[in-house]
């Protein structure tokens, strides 16, 4: 018999995962005559899978003989930086698996399940995600990097007082939340435009992070950047500078030069997707996020709205000098940031 409460508390267990960059999060909870007997989780990328800390947080492994486990994730059944959790799974005699849901990870879906079905486990899927890995799911069903474009505007939807000059708008709530954004995403884009006005650091500076996204700018020459921009000051994190020409610079170990004749917003997913990158923040400016909705890769939207009119010359924040497009977006939620809104929504489907 499934009990929905524990599948709902190996969930939250794998909420806990907070390391785990291009892998999912997993949460596992090992149960034997209605009694849990331990818990566990995926803690970091290529440490322990959640299936093989739960078993090793037990007691005694012999407890195991004849027990259920719920998993949110199908195990895997094939060596990659750890062993197959299958095979573990089986040789101690979990008896019953229930499985969140299928992986989508062409190289785990199906097989794990196979596995313990041809060794005599018993295995129960019940489609549910818990509302966690998003992007890992997305990416491996839509072969890309779930993309979220994320600004902040005025009342009348400008995100610069001028072309030509940063403006502050939200407080300290908004830029908190924003930093919580930035490190749920495995990469942080820009153009040269916001580049050069707003001197960014692109990082995540409210938390230490075992991997911090990377950082991505699109540029016209690399060469022609001043080495006094804050993305090239001391830094964990990659850079990925998508240039128009090559580099003759000799640049840091962590920064990685890219050469195309032009930057488009596919190019940037393809190359993104190559490298198993999930996630993408599109932070702007103006021009990049007209660019990506006339593409139709824009998948959530994130808006920061303080209660300030900026009128006259206001730059919007999507805008590009060419026949507008169209993508409607669903499932909204405001929630209140001490003076400013946040508004998040997901693409219609």
């Amino acid at each position: 018999m499934i009990n929905q409460s524990f599948m709902d508390l190996a969930f939250e267990e794998a909420k806990q995962g907070e390391s785990t960059w291009t892998n999912p999060q997993v949460g596992a909870i090992i149960v034997k005559n209605n009694q849990v007997l331990a818990k566990g989780h995926h803690e970091k990328f290529g440490g322990p899978h959640a299936e093989v800390n739960t078993l090793n947080h037990l007691e005694n492994i012999k407890d195991a003989e004849d027990s259920t486990m719920y998993v949110t994730l199908e195990p895997c059944s094939h060596f990659g930086k750890t062993p197959p959790c299958v095979q573990k799974v089986v040789e101690v005699g979990i008896k019953h698996v229930v499985i969140g849901m299928q992986d989508p990870n062409p190289i785990v879906s199906g097989n794990g399940i196979k596995y313990l079905q041809d060794h005599n486990v018993e295995v129960d899927v019940l489609n549910q995600t818990g509302g966690i890995n998003e992007a890992y799911i997305f990416y491996y069903q839509n072969k890309r990097p779930l993309v979220t474009v994320k600004y902040a505007i005025s009342l009348d939807g400008k995100i610069n007082q001028s072309n030509h000059e940063r403006t502050i708008l939200t407080g300290k709530a908004a830029y908190l939340d924003s930093q919580n954004v930035r490190a749920a995403n495995q990469a942080i884009m820009i153009g040269q435009h916001t580049l050069e006005i707003d001197d960014p650091y692109l990082t995540v500076r409210n938390q230490d992070l075992d991997f911090p996204p990377i950082r991505v700018v699109a540029v016209y020459d690399v060469n022609k950047l001043s080495q006094d921009l804050n993305i090239f000051k001391p830094s964990g994190a990659k850079l990925w500078i998508l240039s128009r020409t090559e580099s003759n610079r000799k640049l840091p170990d962590n920064i990685e030069v890219f050469v195309s004749d032009t930057w488009t917003p596919d190019k940037v997913v393809k190359l993104l997707a190559k490298n198993n990158i999930e996630s993408l923040l599109v932070e702007g400016g103006s021009r990049i996020h007209a660019d990506f909705v006339k593409e139709k890769l824009v998948d959530k939207i994130i808006i920061y709205q303080a209660p300030i009119i900026l009128g006259g010359h206001g730059l919007p924040a999507v805008y590009a000098d060419y026949p507008s497009s169209e993508i409607k977006f669903d499932k909204v939620q405001i929630t209140q940031l001490g003076d400013d809104f946040k508004i998040e929504s997901r693409r219609s489907e």
